[in-house]
């Protein structure tokens, strides 16, 4: 669900930025505004990226292999951090250096002074088209959670990376709109130039925000408490188990969980019994997490002096011993 999602809505802005693209670049060559110029470079970067997602997404699929035993789930994440460099450097950082130079050099728009106001309207229908989309897409996985709370949490990068792109992209052409439109009403280039420097702190914030979200996937995250609290229920549910002695959960990618807990088993219990109690926590865990792929459960007898352990609460959190 949320890989075709993610899919759909970044197909959705990568076509909206292509069309985009091409229009500020005829604005920007009639105009020579420095708002249209860096809103062209920053539809250049977008349409790169959701590019990177789409890549990362198929070569995520690839079956795993001895080199690499767990798959390759992880490529997603891969190529999300690079989206976040590319609208870095390329997006904010060129936007900075051109606010800069019109802002040391400021002209006003004197020639074909309608068009970038036109270009501008019908990019923020056809960005708002796109973060529709994108929303849309998102509040199937989102539920409850909120906005904010989806975006730092979610292990599927692309929907948040479109999310963050396109109010990025919305709020880019209303800084560029008011740029623009000043820059007409007063003859002074100095507000073209403002207007691009706000796109450009803008294009840098965001870029901060999903290289810092990503570094985390990239590192290794575990499932979120709710998830984790079905596991511990399905381990628990049957017979055999006395207690989860500790539990950790790692993403291989965002539908990719890898489960390993050590039960407290009872003492005297025989090896066919103990592994027909294994066999069926397993099954219990796919059952209540589809997404848990790779499960290692480990017995042992529980020493209460040795090891802080789980009680048969499902809920309670699980601590290392």
């Amino acid at each position: 669900m949320s890989a075709e999602g993610g899919t759909k809505a970044i197909i959705a802005a990568l076509a909206a930025n292509l069309g985009i693209a091409a229009t500020k670049f005829v604005a920007w060559l009639l105009t020579q505004s420095s708002s249209m110029l860096a809103e062209a470079i920053h539809s250049v970067a977008d349409s790169g990226n959701q590019l990177l997602l789409l890549v990362g997404g198929k070569k995520a699929k690839r079956q795993a292999t001895p080199e690499h035993p767990f798959g390759y789930g992880r490529e997603r994440y891969i190529y999300a951090f690079i989206v976040s460099i590319v609208l870095f450097s390329l997006g904010g950082l060129f936007a900075l250096y051109e606010a800069w130079h019109k802002i040391q050099d400021p002209h006003p728009i004197e020639s074909w002074q309608w068009v970038p106001v036109l270009v501008l309207v019908v990019a923020i229908g056809l960005e708002s088209y796109s973060f529709r989309t994108a929303i849309k897409e998102s509040n199937r996985t989102r539920g409850q959670t909120s906005w904010v709370d989806f975006v730092r949490r979610s292990k599927a990068p692309e929907l948040p990376v479109v999310l963050l792109e396109d109010s990025g992209a919305l709020l880019g052409l209303i800084f560029a709109f008011f740029g623009v439109v000043l820059t007409l009403i007063t003859g002074n280039g100095i507000w073209d130039g403002i207007g691009t420097a706000a796109i450009g702190l803008l294009l840098v914030c965001i870029a901060a925000i999903l290289a810092i979200e990503t570094k985390s996937l990239l590192l290794g995250e575990g499932a979120n408490p709710e998830t984790t609290r079905k596991i511990e229920q399905a381990v628990l549910a049957g017979e055999g188990v006395e207690r989860i002695i500790h539990m950790k959960t790692l993403h291989l990618g965002p539908d990719e969980l890898l489960v390993a807990v050590k039960i407290a088993v009872p003492g005297a219990e025989r090896a066919d019994e103990l592994a027909q109690h294994i066999d069926e926590a397993e099954s219990r865990i796919r059952e209540a997490v589809p997404i848990a792929r790779v499960i290692y459960i480990e017995p042992d007898i529980y020493r209460p002096a040795q090891s802080p352990a789980v009680t048969a609460t499902p809920s309670s959190a699980a601590e290392p011993g």
